[in-house]
């Protein structure tokens, strides 16, 4: 990969047209995520975040739940809209990337660093989005197309029976990913002079 850093932060988007061709291998992406688990900081080194990584039939079966959960909750134009959008996008890819926070880490944090308890679920949201971002920003070097959702809580008993999930682990966020499908649309870049302040 010899794409500049910066190239890679900014070609970096929302992409909802996903095909199930395999132009990155499995193993790859697994490496992807391996390496961030590894290398992305936590507060006070607590390296709460967890990653369920689903492929092909796995990733389908967990937007087929994702559907059937919203169903429960909306009426049917609602509904439709949401099938429309997961169908055409989020379960065409070949892969989902589910974002978890370990729960018994933060409260042995907050145990051990009363002072700072309420700040601790406020870390680890930190750092699940610094992982989030980095994947989803590797993904993009690699050639995917990919996106960021919060399907939780809808979801997340279904899916935590499904894969045998261990109950302590909080879901997050989502990241459905596969071969770019189509033009995504522009980035819409803000003016940054009213989200900077600059002392020299």
């Amino acid at each position: 990969m010899d794409t500049n850093f910066w190239d890679i932060i900014r070609n970096r988007r929302s992409i909802y047209g996903l095909g199930d061709e395999k132009i990155v291998s499995v193993d790859r992406v697994e490496q992807i995520v391996r390496d961030t688990l590894a290398c992305v900081p936590s507060a006070f080194n607590s390296q709460g975040t967890r990653i369920v990584l689903l492929f092909d039939d796995h990733s389908r079966k967990f937007w087929k739940m994702v559907l059937e959960s919203i169903r429960a909750v909306t009426n049917d134009e609602q509904y439709a809209a949401s099938e429309q959008k997961i169908r055409d996008s989020f379960s065409g890819g070949y892969g989902t990337l589910l974002f978890f926070e370990e729960q018994n880490i933060m409260q042995n944090m907050q145990t051990s660093f009363p002072k700072y308890a309420e700040r601790f679920p406020v870390w680890s949201q930190q750092s699940n989005a610094m992982h989030q971002f980095v994947i989803w920003s590797a993904l993009e070097s690699e050639g995917l197309g990919a996106s960021l959702q919060h399907y939780d809580p809808l979801v997340d008993e279904a899916a935590h029976k499904e894969w045998n999930i261990p109950e302590t682990w909080k879901l997050t966020a989502q990241i459905p990913f596969g071969k770019p499908v189509g033009v995504p649309k522009e980035k819409v870049e803000t003016d940054t002079d009213s989200r900077i302040m600059v002392f020299k």
